[in-house]
């Protein structure tokens, strides 16, 4: 059985105070949600990922993105063996602001989500459409692009590490979210184009966020779903107090 996921995007927020603070009042919240099953994660910006991994170690402490390169001359990136210098072992990729405002694309995310996975790090994989895609009924044609693309090419071994989160656009941000059916007709169809790509044992393996105005008042709803195995947090992730309450309301 797929244990429940909760991974705190902090995007551009927090600085190395703040989140040694938030790490240090998570401690007994984290070994909490472990015995209920629970595992949580933060995803902070580069300057804090090895404050927060030191004061707290139990906490999943993900980069919010990585280089596909080991070095080179490319100016304000990250390679995966700076991450792994520091004991990092989750990666996000393809969030949508990425694809947005950096045009980032399925295949470039392609050499990403097989350079992480070989090197030993765990890629959470996001996918989704955007509200015209949504609007025009293109939803499903998106994601399986995405999907298709995106993850071609892994090792068989190595595809049960892969995290897929399914980030409608159109309800990051906004304070619109895509209601629990939409969510659970999304994440059964990844599963079911995993499937096909790596077969049904191997897909089954897979954890299915979903992400988009998570809330302490709707996660429940949302984790209470046949294939949605945790979420994508944004900011309901950055306080100690809407964080708590996200993993409370789950009881």
């Amino acid at each position: 059985m797929r244990k429940k996921i909760i991974i705190g995007n902090w995007k551009m927020h927090k600085t190395q105070a703040a989140a040694k603070v938030f790490a240090k009042e998570t401690v007994d919240l984290v070994a909490r949600a472990k015995q209920d099953g629970i595992i949580l994660g933060v995803a902070p910006s580069y300057l804090s990922l090895e404050v927060v991994k030191k004061h707290n170690k139990r906490l999943i402490v993900a980069a919010q993105n990585v280089h596909q390169e080991e070095a080179g001359a490319f100016t304000g990136e990250i390679s995966l063996p700076m991450l792994q210098e520091i004991k990092i072992g989750h990666v996000i990729l393809g969030h949508s602001e990425r694809r947005q405002y950096f045009n980032e694309t399925d295949a470039a995310l392609n050499l990403k989500v097989n350079r992480v996975l070989n090197a030993g790090l765990v890629p959470i994989f996001c996918v989704g459409e955007t509200l015209s895609e949504f609007e025009a009924k293109l939803t499903k044609t998106v994601i399986a692009r995405q999907i298709t693309i995106g993850l071609a090419g892994i090792n068989p071994a190595l595809v049960k590490k892969l995290i897929v989160a399914y980030e409608p656009v159109w309800s990051i941000g906004t304070g619109k979210n895509a209601s629990p059916e939409i969510a659970q007709d999304i994440c059964a169809f990844i599963r079911h184009e995993l499937m096909k790509m790596y077969g049904k044992s191997k897909a089954n393996q897979i954890h299915l966020l979903y992400g988009g105005s998570v809330k302490p008042e709707n996660i429940k709803a949302y984790l209470s779903l046949q294939d949605v195995d945790g979420a994508l947090v944004g900011g309901a992730s950055l306080e100690v107090a809407s964080f708590t309450k996200l993993v409370m309301n789950l009881k």
